[in-house]
């Protein structure tokens, strides 16, 4: 089925039903209370996508960036740690 890419719409409809409800508790007619709602739909759905894909675009470059790194330390034989004394185990330290 794969992942659920549906996320802003279901944030807008949200904000539809949120706003729908803060609409009739003002006492707006339901032509406002309807043209607010689907104006926080637009809104907030718009909102949200954009957010998501700035997400899916720094996860995408970041795991570019590593395999770059893996790439060029494969290709210079040395190892890639975390450890920052590890140049001390391999004899390679000053």
């Amino acid at each position: 089925m794969g992942k659920f890419r549906g996320w802003h719409i279901v944030a807008g409809i949200a904000a539809m039903v949120l706003t729908g409800i803060l609409g009739t508790a003002m006492g707006l007619n339901n032509t406002a209370t309807f043209m607010s709602s689907c104006v926080a739909f637009v809104a907030v759905s718009m909102w949200m996508d954009s957010r998501i894909s700035r997400r899916r675009r720094e996860t995408a470059r970041e795991t570019a960036r590593e395999a770059a790194r893996r790439d060029a330390a494969r290709q210079s034989g040395a190892e890639l740690t975390l450890d920052p004394d590890s140049h001390k185990q391999d004899g390679l330290g000053h």
